[in-house]
């Protein structure tokens, strides 16, 4: 059992990182960052305009600053980009410093959540279902590599997805204040 004061979700864009993230740093106390929206914070624009910009490799460069200044924190509960665990010393600092969790849903689920939304710039494509099956066949592994637990999201409410985690968590991990 991993001994820790911190929480870090992964998972795919739409699997509920930052919903189940904020629910849960309030039920444990504790503070709520998302590595997204520090980064546009920081920048003042969307995650999109930073990846027509400068690219996917600008922004994953910005993302691994912000992941390594905020998984550092004590005490905190970080919902990860999609693509965080694409760089081994993202996922070498997730595993070092916290508990990771790892909320999986399956391509379908994840297009049926994410199909209406226009600030994802990876699935600006011709197919972008397709794109989400590609980017999920890739990353499936990576995910289940840093995860202390996996949760299989479906199409549970909020707070059924948050009760169930706290028991999978307490099994997992000892999550200290």
């Amino acid at each position: 059992m991993k001994d820790t004061s911190n929480l870090f979700i992964v998972g795919m864009m739409g699997a509920g990182k930052t919903t189940i993230g904020r629910t849960l740093a309030k039920r444990f106390g504790k503070a709520f960052h998302d590595t997204d929206q520090v980064i546009e914070a920081r920048t003042g624009v969307r995650v999109a305009v930073i990846f027509d910009l400068e690219g996917e490799a600008g922004f994953r460069k910005r993302e691994a600053e912000v992941l390594a200044e905020l998984s550092a924190l004590e005490n905190v509960v970080l919902a990860t980009g999609g693509g965080a665990i694409l760089d081994p010393r993202n996922r070498e600092r997730l595993r070092s410093r916290g508990c990771v969790v790892y909320l999986h849903a399956p391509p379908k689920e994840l297009w049926q959540r994410t199909r209406h939304d226009k600030h994802r710039p990876l699935l600006r494509t011709g197919d972008p279902r397709a794109r989400i099956e590609e980017l999920y066949a890739f990353r499936d592994p990576l995910y289940r590599e840093v995860a202390d637990l996996v949760l299989d999201t479906g199409r549970q409410s909020v707070n059924a997805l948050v009760t169930q985690l706290l028991g999978l968590i307490g099994s997992a991990c000892r999550l200290s204040a």
